[in-house]
């Protein structure tokens, strides 16, 4: 595999001639690049002109490898050819070098290029792009490979050191100026040079009028530096000056503003980006994005380079391109599938035009006990769940897990909002956001199984779109039942991520190793034992922006409103066809977890089972939100292996049909001849949902029930949890039908079923496998013994992470 590298514009505070100066300094030997044992020259040519000159040199390497490998080789120095053209009328200096030694093998190239800065002509950008093809090397290939990417990185790396230094030499000489060149004059007669004076002397006169007519109107500075989309805007030269040394003295705040100004947008217009050239300059990468190696620097180039082609208008922004690269380890192929992939889900679902117009739902609002609260130690944004106190049932069936979805997004892009203001306030790169997550009140009805397929399609998707924004996750207060939901999330979690969770059990987050050594004293909330109050009264939501204010470069201040939650009230819930609306404008998910189905007198509502493995657990759970519904499980005796399409009632006959209950679509699949205990069995007693008492009930198929009601009630509006552990393969059914407590015979019911209101229920259920439901169960019995095994690790390492069991 051909490895690349591509360098970031690495830009010297000194004109041209003098660079040059310092760089043939390097020649024939330089102390600082102790692998080079010398030089020599093979060629050299120079125009007629001397504007143009061209030296060919043999440079020999040390070899730097194992004692092996060097055996092997049988060489003691590695030989390159370097060629350098230089020109002086164009103030450029290009630089090709290959490999002399095993070219047959290993196949090296590099190309440089020193150019005058194209916003200031006193200063100097130098460019660098090289390859490595090992094509074979003794079944050292992936040795060499390292060796060689190794001693490349660190000779990069003191390349701009090596050129300061003889700049400072130079200087220390005596030498601050290199004049220019200049083009050769041809012989002139007296009369000729006259000439040339007094053209000379009109030419100043005119250039002298026109500067003061335009004196009166001030220089803007807002030239801009073209070294691509990211890089514009950090350089103002009306905003600089250069002292005898060349240095920039530009104030910090102004400079790490334009750094913000060039972040602020996620993505960027790419009409003002040098599409051929997309660069990135090394001071601003340093500045703005964070220290990276040059290997790192050289992905980010070859990233932003492919998403530019690709990306016809815009391209995302160098930080959120930078996270990607991050969550693969900053191999590019990885990043650029990984990025490719959100860029599609970004584009189909619409999500920024999607969260630009976000508002806040009332029940959001209300139920919500999560907010922004205020920064870390290290000045990242600082979010605050109270995970125990939340409703997630209330919530889900309020809007939907769509709306859930669109909430946690938004969450997401405001920590990525938050942290760009933070870079531009710190003067440092600030490129994530810290969470904690309080578990006080957590309990097993947190582990509602449709609201953990909801929290596993949350975190699946945030992994995959919003990677790299975590800087750790602090889990303080944590009880027993936690470790069932950590075994359950932990496995949809990037490792990576995992690493970046803290656990605390009780109090331990109070003491040494706890929230002090991640919070400011004064930021820990009371309800943890700080001395920050939290308002828990005001509706929640997005801290409007109007909140944040910056009062020192050091400090940040915001309002901090986090609600106390409770249960979500069942009048808040959604209709099933407003949730299935709903889904429709966000179809983020390829299903939606609830299902909903009215039913008329006389309608059943069915979903049929294919049972392959005894020992199978069926769950259900389902909600009647309009009168009375009765729900049953059946088993047939002979397995339904197909069942006819429904089809839909048409005609006068058809509409009775409907409302008598005999159409296809609400029709039982038990047959009216087939007797109960015969063709089928009732595995689960039937449940009737009017006024009464709820009750959970849990039956295994084939045992007799244990009950004194024979026909258990639920209360209008409860929920409906359930589970049957099967002991026979074969076809089940969940059933649910219009109950009514007397039979009606006359003809006017025809009329009263009509004008009669129909009953509603939302609905989900799934089927378990034997495996998968002992795993559960296991779970559960072991949670005290699995909270020990988290605790274990709490306080040790800011990189401890949950064991998975």
């Amino acid at each position: 595999m051909v490895q690349s590298y591509q360098s970031p514009v690495r830009v010297y505070k000194y004109p041209f001639e003098m660079v040059m100066e310092a760089y043939v300094r390097r020649f024939p030997k330089c102390d600082m690049i102790p692998i080079m044992a010398g030089t020599d020259i093979l060629k050299e040519t120079t125009s007629k002109d001397g504007a143009v000159n061209q030296i060919s040199r043999r440079c020999r390497l040390h070899v730097e490898a194992p004692y092996l490998l060097k055996k092997i080789m049988g060489v003691e120095f590695i030989h390159f050819i370097q060629t350098n053209t230089l020109d002086r009328r164009n103030r450029t200096l290009k630089i090709d070098a290959y490999n002399e030694s095993f070219s047959s093998r290993v196949v090296i190239k590099e190309h440089c290029t020193y150019s005058v800065h194209p916003e200031n002509s006193e200063w100097t950008c130098f460019e660098q792009t090289a390859s490595l093809d090992i094509k074979s090397f003794f079944g050292f290939e992936s040795t060499v490979e390292k060796i060689a990417m190794k001693q490349y990185s660190q000779n990069i790396s003191k390349g701009k050191e090596i050129i300061e230094h003889f700049i400072t030499e130079l200087k220390k000489e005596g030498v601050t100026h290199i004049p220019r060149w200049v083009e050769p004059q041809p012989e002139q007669t007296e009369d000729e040079e006259n000439n040339k004076v007094e053209s000379e002397v009109e030419s100043s006169s005119e250039e002298t009028e026109k500067r003061d007519r335009t004196s009166s109107t001030p220089s803007t500075g807002s030239r801009e530096l073209q070294l691509g989309a990211s890089a514009t805007n950090i350089l103002s030269m009306d905003a600089v000056t250069l002292n005898d040394g060349g240095d920039m003295l530009a104030n910090n705040n102004e400079y790490n503003k334009r750094c913000h100004d060039s972040l602020v947008a996620e993505e960027v217009d790419n009409g003002r980006v040098d599409r051929e050239n997309n660069k990135l300059d090394a001071d601003y990468i340093k500045r703005c994005l964070g220290d990276l190696t040059p290997l790192q620097e050289s992905r980010l180039i070859q990233l932003k380079k492919w998403v530019a082609e690709l990306q016809k208008g815009k391209v995302p922004s160098d930080t959120c391109l930078l996270r990607f690269l991050r969550a693969r380890d900053f191999n590019i192929e990885k990043a650029r599938e990984m990025l490719s992939h959100s860029l599609i889900w970004r584009k189909k679902n619409q999500v920024d035009k999607m969260m630009n117009e976000y508002q806040v739902p009332s029940v959001i609002q209300d139920y919500f006990p999560g907010g922004w609260h205020y920064y870390d130690k290290e000045c990242r944004p600082l979010y605050l769940l109270r995970l125990g106190q939340m409703d997630v049932k209330g919530l889900v069936k309020s809007v939907g897990e769509e709306g859930l979805l669109k909430h946690t997004l938004h969450i997401c892009e405001e920590g990525l909002r938050l942290t760009e203001e933070a870079t531009s306030t710190y003067g440092r790169p600030i490129t994530t956001w810290t969470l904690l997550v309080d578990l006080e009140g957590l309990n097993m009805r947190h582990l509602w199984r449709p609201g953990i397929r909801t929290l596993l399609k949350i975190i699946e998707i945030v992994e995959a779109n919003y990677p790299e924004t975590m800087s750790c996750v602090l889990i303080i207060r944590a009880p027993r039942v936690f470790p069932i939901l950590w075994t359950l999330v932990s496995t949809f979690i990037d490792e990576t991520t995992r690493s970046k969770f803290l656990f605390y059990g009780g109090n331990d987050y109070q003491g040494p190793g706890g929230l002090i050594d991640y919070m400011p004293k004064e930021n820990i909330p009371h309800i943890l034992g700080g001395e920050c109050k939290l308002d828990t009264q005001s509706v929640l939501g997005p801290v409007p922006e109007a909140l944040y204010t910056v009062t020192l470069p050091h400090e940040l201040e915001c309002s901090t409103v986090v609600h106390e939650a409770g249960l979500v009230p069942k009048s808040m819930y959604l209709p099933g066809e407003e949730m299935d609306a709903a889904r429709q404008h966000l179809p983020m998910s390829d299903q939606s977890i609830y299902r909903s189905v009215s039913l008329g007198r006389g309608q059943v509502h069915e979903m049929v089972l294919l049972i392959e493995e005894a020992g199978s657990v069926i769950c259900w759970d389902f909600d009647v939100m309009k009168n009375d519904v009765s729900f049953s499980v059946l088993r047939t005796k002979v397995p339904i292996t197909h069942r006819p399409e429904p089809q839909s009632p048409t005609g006068a006959m058809g509409v009775i049909d409907a409302v008598m209950g005999s159409d296809d679509l609400h029709r039982s699949v038990i047959e009216k001849g087939w007797r109960e205990g015969h063709e089928y069995f009732r595995v689960e007693p039937q449940l009737i949902c009017h006024d009464g008492e709820s009750i959970q009930y849990h039956e295994r198929d084939g045992h007799e029930p244990s009950r004194v009601d024979p026909h258990p009630v639920y209360r209008e509006g409860e929920s409906i949890q359930g589970s049957h552990v099967t002991s026979h393969m074969g076809t089940y059914i969940l059933q649910w039908r219009y109950y009514e407590s007397t039979q009606h015979t006359s003809p006017l019911d025809i009329i009263d079923s009509i004008t009669a209101p129909k009953a509603k229920i939302m609905y989900y259920y799934e089927t378990l496998k034997s495996a998968d439901y002992r795993g559960s169960m296991t779970s559960l019995q072991s949670c005290q013994s699995g909270f020990s095994s988290l605790s274990s690790n709490t306080n040790k390492s800011a990189n401890s992470s949950c064991p998975s069991r």
